[in-house]
């Protein structure tokens, strides 16, 4: 089991507008193919102007499987536009579990 953290900055004040574009349309268009959301953030205190969500996966091909046929969907592709101008910098990690980790 592996866990993808991926974290965006966005420009000030961007934040409630990305949730929106993001909860009315980008949802449902990525839940079906990436499977497995952890959870879904923005921040409150620490670095200001951040959204994490975390997906789980059972491997490395499985996650790859999946982000691709994310990027090969239309309706995908039609969102991009409207949230990449929102984000100024974006990280991304792979996070293995312990072995007392709970299970997602």
């Amino acid at each position: 089991m592996i866990i993808e953290q991926r974290t965006y900055t966005l420009h000030p004040g961007k934040v409630t507008e990305y949730m929106r574009y993001y909860e009315d349309e980008g949802l449902k268009v990525q839940e079906p193919i990436l499977g497995k959301l952890v959870g879904w953030y923005s921040t409150d205190f620490g670095p200001q102007n951040q959204i994490v969500h975390m997906w789980a996966y059972e491997s490395y091909a499985e996650r790859d499987r999946r982000r691709s046929e994310l990027a090969k969907n239309k309706d995908w592709q039609s969102f991009l536009p409207k949230i990449l101008p929102l984000i100024r910098h974006q990280e991304n990690k792979t996070l293995l579990p312990a072995p007392w980790s709970p299970k997602t």
